[in-house]
Parts: structure tokens; C-alpha cells; sequence
């Protein structure tokens, strides 16, 4: 793949930004956050309104641990295309690690209108309630595990929300699904034989 997008450099400037684009994915996936820099420079500078080399040029500098300026290429890219969906849910990471957690809100609520039954969105709207109102998040969690039911991680998380609400039967029972489906997990054997011995 690398050797074919490489071919594509030397076309037009819609060509190559394309190629480029994509080669700057490839070595983000890749890990080379270098060679995914440049390739996403070149993508930008043969087209300076391409969205996604806007994206893949802010996901370099996040994970460079700068999420001011990601943000801001972030919100770049969404200025030219709109419905950019993996801008918008970058910007939303992005704001939550800048601790702005009302805007990160907004960027996962826009995105769950867009794409309702993404796994990803619902979890991460359900995380930023999880911080102040919990049974915001058993909504949301809720609304996941309609999406994937089996995914213990949700299911452990749900037993535990509804544990610190007091309600024992129902977290035995988010409990006892996800011990069903990943019976490895450690934290969930403890409370579930904490709840045998109670």
C-alpha cells in the first residue's frame, strides 16, 4: 500500500494531497509519528482544505501530547467539511484532556446525532457523565450495552456505577454478565466473591 500511495506523489496537487493523506494514516497506524508528520504537511500543503489531512496533521500533534493545537486543526478541518465525523470526535478527546468537559460534551452529543448507534460515541458521552452524575451515565451505558451487549468492560463498568449507588442486585447482575462473557477479569472475580460472602 505504502509503495502504491508513494507512486501518486508526483501527480497534482488533489492526487498527491490524497496519497499523502493517506500515507500520513498509514504511518500514524503505524506508529512512526515522524514520517506521519510529514506526510500529513505535504497533504496539507497541496491542499490546504482537505479535512481528513487536516485530521490526520492534528492526531500527529496529539499524540505528541499538544491537544491545544490539535484542537485547533481539529476545528480547522470541521470548518471545511462539516460533517467530518472523526474531526469532531477527535476535538472531543481533545477537549477532554484539556479538562474542557462541557465542550467535549457538545462535540460527543453533535456526534451521537450523527452517528447513534456508534459504540464509541455512546461510551465516551457515558465516561464524561460517569465524572458527575452518575446516573447519567447508567442511561447512556445502557443505551451502549443495546449496541454491545457483550462487551464486559460496559457491563463491569455498569455493575460498578450501580454498586456505588447502593443497589446491590443490579450490580450483581452487570457483574455476573461480564464474569459471563471475560471470567478472567480479577476485579470483577473480588466483587463477585465479596458478594458471595456478604
Amino acid at each position: 500500500a505504502l509503495e502504491t500511495l508513494k507512486m501518486f506523489e508526483k501527480k497534482d496537487s488533489r492526487v498527491k494531497s490524497a496519497a499523502a493523506t493517506n500515507l500520513s494514516f498509514l504511518y500514524y497506524l503505524g506508529n512512526e509519528l515522524e514520517q506521519a508528520t510529514n506526510y500529513a504537511d505535504l497533504a496539507i500543503n497541496s491542499d490546504r482544505y482537505n479535512p481528513a489531512a487536516l485530521t490526520n496533521k492534528g492526531n500527529t500533534v496529539f499524540a505528541n501530547g499538544d491537544y491545544e493545537k490539535a484542537a485547533e486543526f481539529y476545528k480547522e478541518a470541521l470548518r471545511n467539511d462539516s460533517l467530518c465525523t472523526e474531526a469532531l470526535y477527535n476535538l472531543g478527546l481533545a477537549y477532554k484532556k484539556l479538562n474542557r468537559i462541557d465542550e467535549a460534551l457538545d462535540c460527543f452529543l453533535k456526534l451521537h446525532a450523527i452517528l447513534p448507534s456508534s459504540a464509541q460515541v455512546l461510551y465516551q458521552i457515558a465516561s464524561i457523565y460517569e465524572m458527575e452524575d452518575p446516573n447519567q451515565a447508567i442511561e447512556w451505558l445502557l443505551q451502549l450495552i443495546s449496541v454491545v451487549p457483550t462487551d464486559p468492560h460496559v457491563l463491569s463498568k455498569l455493575g460498578n456505577l450501580y454498586d456505588n449507588e447502593g443497589d446491590k442486585s443490579q450490580a450483581f447482575h452487570y457483574y455476573s454478565e461480564s464474569y459471563r462473557y471475560f471470567p478472567s477479569n480479577i476485579g470483577v472475580i473480588e466483587w463477585l466473591g465479596a458478594y458471595y460472602i456478604d
